[in-house]
């Protein structure tokens, strides 16, 4: 079990840990570009994909869609009842809903449970980034565009993914196989890019960003319970449920307080402690998925 741990984590953290290197050694690095063409074309070339090749049935497939709801949602919810000293009530439960399904959730998902549950990994990852862009949005200013995931491609690749699952022969096959070679490019890219911003990040106040983080896990867990308890879930399913609830904070937190200014510091800080973390909690916890479910 030890080397089969190994064998999943290493690689992943390892990318991470070479695009830390790589930022490190340019200083400031910009990589704006490179992010905007994953977000904007590998990514939903993934997205779509996958879906292609592992068709969603909303019949059998709508209790995962809804729990994947609901470990966001109770998250936040529960985080309510958290008081911080000096931590904005939203910077905490932004932090808490969205964690880093994408950059570290993906790849650790198919390494740990294996490519046939990509489907499964996907609506996820796509559920994340609805609610993201939507409710986060709005959690964070009012007046932001709450209509702004209409804009995101990775939504719009995931709705034409479903729709031409059961029909694909309405497109050529090269267009089905160029998609899939734009998202292969997608997953380690996320997490070179991960490796890159986490270097530019200095962590301050590491006593509040350990008690936060420590929070989430706990808040992630009870949430956990209360969907396994409530929804029929399948075991590969709560597999996936487990270990996207106890994922460190999306690195997109940090950018989106950076942006509407709330506390990007100390979101920083929590970012980067809980990205740390991850390197002792995910075998953890995927060491526990793989024995008892």
């Amino acid at each position: 079990m030890f080397s089969t741990l190994l064998n999943i984590v290493v690689p992943v953290f390892a990318v991470v840990a070479v695009g830390f290197a790589f930022g490190r050694r340019q200083r400031h690095a910009d990589m704006g570009f490179v992010n905007l063409a994953n977000v904007a074309v590998f990514c939903p070339a993934l997205v779509f994909s996958a879906l292609i090749d592992n068709p969603v049935r909303l019949g059998t497939s709508w209790p995962l869609m809804l729990a994947g709801v609901l470990v966001i949602l109770l998250p936040g919810l529960l985080l309510c009842l958290f008081r911080f000293r000096g931590l904005e009530r939203r910077t905490l439960v932004l932090g808490g809903m969205f964690r880093n399904t994408g950059n570290i959730g993906i790849p650790l998902m198919m390494l740990a449970y294996g490519e046939d549950q990509l489907g499964g990994i996907i609506i996820l990852f796509v559920l994340s980034n609805l609610v993201h862009f939507s409710l986060g949005l709005f959690i964070l200013s009012r007046e932001a565009g709450r209509w702004l995931w209409l804009k995101n491609p990775i939504i719009w690749a995931a709705v034409l993914g479903m729709l031409l699952a059961d029909h694909p022969t309405l497109l050529p096959e090269f267009v089905y196989t160029s998609a899939g070679l734009l998202g292969q490019i997608a997953v380690p890219l996320m997490l070179f890019a991960l490796g890159v911003r986490l270097s530019g990040g200095e962590m301050g106040d590491l006593g509040l960003a350990l008690r936060v983080n420590l929070s989430y896990l706990l808040v992630g867990a009870a949430s956990l319970l209360l969907v396994a308890w409530w929804l029929p879930l399948s075991a590969d399913w709560l597999r996936l449920l487990a270990l996207s609830v106890m994922l460190p904070p999306a690195v997109l937190n940090y950018l989106l307080c950076e942006q509407y200014r709330c506390q990007p510091d100390k979101m920083a800080s929590i970012v980067l402690l809980g990205n740390a973390l991850s390197v002792l909690t995910i075998p953890l916890v995927i060491y526990l998925t793989l024995t008892f479910l």
